[in-house]
């Protein structure tokens, strides 16, 4: 039974339009209007949908990309009688973000219904105030940039989420949640962070993870791998077999533990391991001993160091035995980080991660620099606005026209809604009693790990070390995890042990409702993997090193 007043209540902000309250019972179709397939998800538990739109929008010409109602959020309940109390919202995927949110006929996506179902937790999520797509929905029709949307995806849809999330919940139930949760990844992860910097007061306990701190900067540094092969390999992509026979040599080089490959690093910061000095991956002709058609050319091997390296603004790259990048140091001509040595170098390239892929002729990433330097054309054609199309005009920069949309990015963050998520001083959300746990693995494929390293010391010295953050904040590193994908290496039989689903809620419940904050923590392969494999991961700065006995034990190693 929907109170009657719940309508009126949620819409007398004067922003706020009710799109549809419908109920789903246990084993439905989380479907609307659009068909069911044998794929579809069906609600766990019986629940009520109320979907609802949050102005102002950005009005525009029908079928424009920036044409927007406003902020669609859907809100799932479990019935009274199985509400525990608690509120867990989700964040946005991945990329650009976006959803069916606002329409009346469609749901979004059901990982909130799933979360509200299995835990009878409100829960809710959003579209961000656009649906999914490349970048041309961030520009109007006439080029000028479309502020409020960036506003909305910049940090304001999950704000304006949380309130209503919290408003509904009181309404619907008669009385409010007891503590209210927030949990994402990557663009979500991103949102959960700058929740605690701009909205402390949103929620008790924010777990988020792989998040993409800084948009503007690593995405047009994400464009920087792809450049590489169009200006040192005049666009000849190296092949799968070849990216994986170099990334894999990485990793024999340096992943013995105990006297035992592991299969991936586990001390990225001590693998030097350098392509161009390997004969073992070279071809003969460039003084190698590898005569398979999969061999590299010196000039490939330099590429990728330049790739493992990260963003330089004159394309250089230091000898990895000197600096191998897999340090958060910014300094000379290094503009933004790399992937860590072993890291699937395809997947990076040409794997869909989250809502695209980071090979610049697909998915996102090139659209960012577009709209960096107000320059449709240098999008790629997937890219349509009535100011401009994209014409995939980013394979004739330079690296130095790169480094300057790099730089622009950041004198934009104000255009763009304030983007940036990089806010060392967490001091608020502290005080009100708010908890923060985030992990970000080692061979994350799409957001290196150096950036939320990186961020995550900067909070350190701004809050007076870790003592003063460990009570509030805490952040794990996983070796061998990629970027919502359980192995990120090029090595299909890495098998690195993982954050179990759930595993970081319950601790985030245990340690904002009974005050038990997490320590060390085991993780282990799923159960269905082929090799069982259990490693404790430590709050950084904490160190996990190897001891002596079975490399694959946790017991076998110590946190120092």
């Amino acid at each position: 039974m929907i109170p009657a007043h719940l309508k009126t209540d949620i819409e007398a902000d004067g922003l706020t339009h009710v799109l549809l309250v419908r109920e789903f019972h246990k084993g439905e179709p989380l479907v609307i209007s659009e068909p069911a397939s044998a794929h579809t998800a069906v609600a766990p538990s019986d629940l009520c949908l109320i979907k609802l739109v949050v102005g102002p929008g950005n009005p525009g010409p029908v079928g424009a990309p920036s044409t927007s109602p406003g902020i669609g959020i859907e809100v799932w309940l479990p019935r009274p009688a199985a509400w525990n109390g608690r509120i867990h919202n989700i964040g946005g995927l991945g990329g650009f973000d976006g959803g069916q949110h606002s329409s009346p006929d469609a749901i979004g996506w059901p990982y909130a219904a799933l979360t509200a179902g299995g835990e009878s937790a409100v829960s809710a999520s959003t579209d961000s105030d656009h649906v999914p797509t490349n970048g041309a929905w961030a520009i109007n029709p006439d080029g000028s940039p479309a502020r409020q949307l960036w506003e909305d995806y910049a940090h304001r849809a999950m704000h304006v989420m949380a309130e209503k999330t919290k408003q509904i919940a009181r309404a619907y139930y008669g009385k409010p949640a007891h503590h209210a949760y927030y949990e994402g990844v990557s663009t979500g992860g991103r949102h959960g962070y700058r929740l605690a910097q701009q909205y402390p007061g949103d929620y008790d306990g924010i777990i988020a993870s792989l998040p993409a701190l800084n948009w503007a900067q690593w995405v047009t540094a994400d464009v920087y791998r792809s450049l590489v092969v169009e200006r040192e390999l005049s666009g000849r992509y190296l092949t799968k077999a070849q990216m994986d026979l170099v990334s894999n040599a990485a990793i024999a080089a340096c992943d013995t533990v105990g006297g035992q490959h592991m299969g991936y690093v586990t001390d990225n910061l001590a693998c030097t391991y350098d392509p161009t000095k390997d004969p073992a991956v070279l071809r003969v002709e460039d003084g190698g001993t590898n005569t398979s058609p999969d061999a590299l050319s010196l000039s490939q091997a330099r590429a990728i160091n330049q790739m493992w390296y990260g963003m330089t603004s004159d394309g250089s790259a230091p000898d990895p035995h000197r600096d191998n990048g897999a340090g958060t140091a910014l300094a000379g001509p290094r503009k933004w980080y790399g992937l860590m040595r072993g890291t699937s170098l395809y997947q990076a390239y040409f794997a869909n991660i989250g809502y695209g892929s980071s090979n610049a002729h697909e998915g996102y990433v090139a659209d960012q620099v577009a709209l960096e330097l107000a320059a449709p054309s240098l999008a790629n054609p997937t890219f349509h606005n009535a100011s401009g199309n994209g014409e995939g005009g980013w394979t004739a920069l330079t690296y130095q026209e790169l480094s300057h949309a790099f730089d622009r990015g950041t004198e934009l963050d104000s255009t763009f809604g304030g983007l940036a998520s990089d806010d060392p001083d967490l001091s608020a959300f502290k005080v009100r009693g708010g908890k923060f746990l985030s992990w970000h693995g080692w061979n994350d494929e799409a957001i290196p790990v150096q950036g939320t390293i990186r961020y995550y010391d900067r909070v350190l010295e701004k809050m007076g070390g870790a003592q003063n953050v460990h009570d509030f904040f805490r952040l794990y590193l996983l070796p061998g995890v990629g970027h919502m994908s359980p192995n990120g290496t090029s090595n299909p039989d890495a098998h690195p042990p993982l954050v179990a689903p759930g595993q970081f809620y319950a601790l985030m419940v245990d340690w904002v409702e009974n005050g038990k904050a997490p320590d060390s923590i085991i993780i282990e392969t799923p159960p269905e993997s082929p090799v069982r494999r259990s490693a404790p991961i430590a709050p950084y700065p904490q160190q996990v090193r190897y001891v002596s006995g079975d490399p694959n034990e946790a017991s076998s190693y110590a946190v120092q």
